[in-house]
């Protein structure tokens, strides 16, 4: 395994409620209105979501970047902070109240600004016994990762059980990272500036044949992606030659901007990381998600 410094991380409880679903007060909401200036109204940011799951497409849905499972949120601002900035992908989480009570999921992303969701992957049965409310505590272990062979890369939102999973390789100070494909500069969208710790960075995917000729046109909720010119040590945007990896966590968008979510994981600044294309690098392999 990778050498990491998960003996000195620290392990602690976190926790949030299962919330409705929202329509922010983004313009024209509850409207979200297209890229193609077209007005429609579908579902949008959190929830139970039934029907959606890792290893899904993020194209197709009729809805705006869809959480796949559960999203859960604190009630109150500061544990709400902690919460979406501690958890990370991998973790477990537990249902601690409701007629789920007991359930055992795993963490596979967040959402960013206008819902800073925590979202969760649970089996379907629990899934069909949670209700919007229902507690879930997420075990937090994964803040301050560092790869003691790689030291101009730095960790976000990644647990020690995704690391010992993903397969990732330190050669010559560079960590090497298996992804399904690398988003070009020109396809980063919103997120770009905003928070790379508790938020996401979405791909946009207005321009179809530049999402085909980067093989990203077939993209899966859970897969692997690297941005190519991408810091996100604070915020994320443009810096030439820096590499920042991620996992896709929500759907697509409707919106000029927009597109599938992406949770940063890691990130490197002078460009020491070395994304791997391989198939099928996808959460629902990795940590044998239902």
């Amino acid at each position: 395994m990778i050498a990491i410094n998960q003996d000195k991380l620290i392990s602690i409880s976190t926790a949030g409620e299962v919330v409705a679903p929202r329509m922010p007060g983004l313009p024209g909401m509850p409207h979200v209105i297209g890229r193609d200036g077209k007005a429609v109204i579908v579902p949008s940011f959190g929830s139970i979501v039934y029907n959606v799951r890792v290893g899904d497409s993020v194209f197709g849905w009729v809805a705006e970047n869809v959480h796949p499972g559960v999203s859960i949120k604190n009630r109150e601002e500061a544990p709400h902070v902690a919460l979406h900035n501690l958890a990370c992908v991998g973790n477990e989480a537990t249902v601690m109240s409701g007629v789920a009570k007991g359930a055992k999921g795993a963490v596979t992303g967040k959402s960013g600004r206008w819902s800073e969701h925590v979202i969760i992957s649970f089996e379907p049965g629990a899934l069909e016994k949670m209700a919007i409310g229902d507690r879930v505590l997420v075990k937090a272990f994964g803040t301050g990762l560092k790869f003691k062979d790689a030291p101009n890369v730095l960790a976000k939102s990644l647990s020690p059980r995704l690391v010992e999973a993903w397969g990732l390789q330190a050669k010559d100070g560079a960590l090497h990272a298996p992804v399904v494909g690398t988003v070009p500069a020109e396809l980063m969208g919103a997120g770009s500036g905003l928070s790379s710790d508790g938020g996401v960075l979405d791909i946009q995917t207005a321009d179809k044949e530049l999402l085909k000729s980067a093989g990203l046109s077939d993209l899966r909720i859970g897969d692997f992606v690297a941005f190519q010119d991408c810091d996100a040590t604070f915020n994320s945007g443009f810096h030439k030659g820096a590499v920042s990896v991620g996992v896709v966590s929500q759907g697509d968008s409707y919106r000029a901007g927009f597109g599938p979510g992406v949770t940063i994981l890691l990130t490197s600044r002078a460009g020491a990381i070395k994304p791997v294309q391989k198939a099928g690098v996808n959460l629902k392999g990795l940590l044998g998600l239902g």
